[in-house]
């Protein structure tokens, strides 16, 4: 099983099959989808160049990062990065395409997909892989600068534009709402196929107390 890292480290024991069920996290109230892209490392490599690091992606898939924004909000303030908030699930798939298969797809040194989402029945827009920041092998050779990529380690695009509700939520659009129990997420992605999750109950919370006060002696 690959090892997700996108943006935000992801765990890797919360991995959701394609149209496996997605649980909400406990105690979460503005549950969010975010479509991106995945590059999958193919062999180990070290202080790659964008050139180099080309040769070592096996494919590429759809990637979810399910994200919890209210938890999300309440770390950010702290400096160790986001952590419950990606803990519940990441999805990955439906396939992984190859290189050379999605090479018509390329404009100069950008892979250029038409990404799409839909929640239930409404489709909420989408974005072009090739206004991505950095391009993958770009990425991939800032994450192995100075240590190793290894095979089956995945990177990610970071979230398409229109990708994700908190991008509307941020604009002023409340609707829709954060995802409940029986929301279906679909996401598409020119030339890899179409992945979808339904959500589901999570756990409940268990409550724990608030931190304790710092005993000086």
């Amino acid at each position: 099983m690959p090892r997700p890292a996108s943006t935000s480290p992801t765990n890797p024991a919360a991995v959701v099959a394609p149209d496996g069920e997605v649980p909400v996290p406990p105690g979460a109230t503005r549950f969010d989808f975010e479509l991106e892209v995945a590059a999958i490392i193919g062999r180990d490599g070290r202080d790659l160049t964008p050139e180099q690091a080309r040769d070592h992606i096996a494919g590429y898939t759809i990637f979810n990062d399910w994200s919890a924004r209210d938890l999300q909000t309440r770390e950010r303030p702290l400096p160790v990065g986001p952590s419950k908030s990606k803990d519940t699930a990441t999805t990955l798939g439906p396939w992984l395409v190859t290189p050379d298969e999605l090479e018509p797809f390329r404009r100069n040194d950008r892979l250029d997909l038409r990404t799409r989402v839909w929640l239930d029945d409404q489709e909420l827009g989408g974005d072009q892989t090739g206004n991505m920041a950095w391009s993958f092998e770009e990425m991939i050779a800032y994450a192995a600068r100075g240590t190793v990529v290894r095979r089956g380690d995945v990177l990610a695009s970071g979230t398409c534009g229109q990708g994700c509700l908190a991008e509307r939520w941020a604009s002023g659009l409340n609707e829709p709402g954060p995802l409940r129990p029986g929301s279906i997420v679909r996401l598409e992605v020119d030339g890899i196929g179409l992945l979808e999750n339904q959500i589901v109950a999570g756990a409940t919370l268990v409550p724990l107390p608030p931190a304790r006060k710092a005993v000086r002696t």
